[in-house]
Formats: structure tokens, C-alpha cells, sequence
């Protein structure tokens, strides 16, 4: 693995080092590419996130907490300079293979300085069943991207205070607060987070590439799509019926649907979710399909896994029929 770095340590807001993934994947040929990056205190967004469910903005606002959307699926993250965040850019295309192989060589790292860190099933590497480290993935033609945080310390009040999730996430994890199914690597290490960082590099990298600022360059015009506000809101659109509720192993879902005589003809699906795949190909074979089990049943697959992982076309069904 390539580990490529900058030619300057000046510190740069998220939406940088985002398309920072985005230049790699599309300008270099190297097969595996890793980079580590930190910020300022920012949450993070999914792909498929309604900023008004999931952060609270006033107290962002009044703490100076900047607020970004990825392109990524996956929940909503908090990051300061207690965080290392974490990008891979592969060839390899096959959602599930690439984003376990990432997942386990990050708990392999930690394994490595004595931590029992296991990953889970979908996103999550936890130490003694707290979470330790969140992680989303994305596809760009050719390439994978996967992303996450790895917490060596971070500013609780801030984590708590900006995101602000639903109560049944906070069931479904069987805790109390936040801090309860958090883990912080402090707890665990002598070493200090430079030294982390460099341990992590010297484990899962044998090379490096520094790049040129020409490619810094073009990466901040990749940039400036991140800092639109057409981005960051999203389109938004009013719909006559909704539907709420979470699917284990799969993530919470926001259905937003337009129905004339019971018939589909708008449906937008929000949540925090993982992606793997286009979500228009759910979205739109659903148009002008009536909202009934049997027609539903009858456009979708079996299997919705290549989209959303471990979503299985049942399971689905029953939530927008609800």
C-alpha cells in the first residue's frame, strides 16, 4: 500500500482531503492508496442524511463547529484533532471484499499494540464492545473509497452536543448515552496520536508518494462542489407520505413518497445507511408502481445487497408498506 502525502502540513478544511480522495482515484494508477488526514471540529454527514434530523445546528453555530456532507452512505460523524481520519482508494470493485479487507487491516493495526479490537459485520471496529472506529465506502468508475474516524481522544461535549441521533439508534445499541458505546484509544495506549499515526503508516503502508502542487491544485477545484450549499442541504422535496423506521443489520430509513391513487410517483430515500451501489435503481423502479406488496415485490430483487448492504427486498417492503 502507497501511503501519498502532501507537500505542505497547512491545515485544510474536510472537504479537501474528501477530494483529495476523489483526485486519487482518478489521477493515479497505483492499485492501493491510503492517506491520514485530521480537521478542526466538523461533523460529517452521509450521502443520504436530512442535515435537520441528524446534527444541531445551533450548537454548531454558537461552538464554531463547521458542518459538511460526504458522498459516502453511513451515519453522522463528529471529527476534531483527537480524531485520525482514515481514506483507502483501491482498484477493486467488490463492495464487500474491499470494505472487510480495509476494516480488518485497521483492527490488525491496533491488535498490533496489544488492543483486542474486532471489526463487525457492518461498519464498526469496537474495542471490549465499544465503538472505536466508523467507516463508510463509495464507488468512482474504476475505483472503491473507503473512509472513516479512528478516536484516540475527542471532545465528548462537542460529539454529543452537535450530532444529535434518534432514540431508537440509541436503543438498538442497548446504551444509555453516547459515551457508553464509545471507545477512546487514550484509554488503551502509552503512545501519544503522533506516534499512533506513524505506527499506523509504518503497518499498513511500504511506500510513499508526496504530491506536487499541481495536484494540489486540481484537488482544491474538486473541492468547491463540497462547499456548495446545493451540496451540503440537498435537494429536499416536499412528499405527501412518509415512512420511519430501522432495519437491523442495515440502518435507519427516512421513505419519502408522492402517491396519486395510491400509485408512486415520487420517492426519495434518506438515511444513514451504508451505499454501495446507485440508489436510482430502487428509486426509480418503484415509479409508477402501486403501493402494493405484490407490485413492489414484482420490480425489486430478492436481494438488495449490491445497493444497500445486507438489504433484502422483504425487509424493505415492509417498511414502506407500514
Amino acid at each position: 500500500m502507497i501511503n501519498i502525502t502532501l507537500p505542505s502540513p497547512a491545515p485544510r478544511p474536510l472537504p479537501f482531503y474528501l477530494a483529495m480522495e476523489e483526485y486519487v482515484a482518478r489521477q493515479m494508477e497505483e492499485d492501493d492508496c491510503f492517506f491520514l488526514w485530521q480537521v478542526p471540529s466538523t461533523v460529517i454527514f452521509g450521502r443520504n442524511q436530512l442535515i435537520d434530523n441528524e446534527v444541531n445546528m445551533d450548537y454548531c453555530r454558537a461552538n464554531g463547529i463547521q458542518t459538511y456532507r460526504r458522498k459516502s452512505g453511513g451515519g453522522c460523524v463528529y471529527a476534531d484533532e483527537g480524531n485520525i481520519m482514515l481514506s483507502y482508494i483501491t482498484h477493486d470493485e467488490r463492495v464487500n471484499f474491499t470494505f472487510n479487507r480495509y476494516i480488518n487491516l485497521v483492527a490488525l493495526v491496533l491488535c498490533r499494540l496489544g488492543i483486542d479490537a474486532k471489526a463487525t459485520g457492518r461498519n464498526d471496529i469496537l474495542i471490549d464492545g465499544r465503538k472505536v472506529s466508523g467507516n463508510a465506502f463509495y464507488h468512482l468508475p474504476g475505483r472503491s473509497i473507503v473512509h472513516g474516524t479512528l478516536l484516540y481522544d475527542t471532545n465528548m461535549q462537542h460529539m454529543v452536543g452537535s450530532i444529535t441521533p434518534s432514540d431508537e439508534k440509541l436503543v438498538s445499541k442497548g446504551v444509555k448515552s453516547v459515551r457508553q458505546h464509545i471507545a477512546l484509544l487514550k484509554d488503551y495506549l502509552t503512545i501519544t496520536i503522533e506516534e499512533l499515526k506513524q505506527h499506523i503508516i509504518n503497518t499498513l503502508c511500504e511506500r510513499e508518494i508526496c504530491l506536487d502542487y499541481t495536484a494540489v491544485h486540481q484537488i482544491e477545484e474538486i473541492e468547491r462542489e463540497y462547499h456548495t450549499d446545493a451540496f451540503i442541504y440537498g435537494h429536499n422535496p416536499s412528499y405527501t407520505t412518509q415512512r420511519n423506521g430501522r432495519i437491523d443489520g442495515v440502518g435507519e430509513f427516512e421513505v419519502s413518497m408522492e402517491l396519486k391513487n395510491n400509485v408512486i410517483k415520487g420517492i426519495d430515500l434518506k438515511g444513514d445507511y451504508l451505499l454501495a451501489g446507485d440508489l436510482s435503481f430502487i428509486e426509480q423502479r418503484l415509479i409508477n408502481q402501486p403501493l402494493t406488496h405484490e407490485h413492489l415485490a414484482a420490480v425489486l430483487p430478492p436481494d438488495l445487497g449490491d445497493i444497500i448492504p445486507n438489504l433484502k427486498r422483504e425487509e424493505f417492503i415492509q417498511l414502506i408498506l407500514k
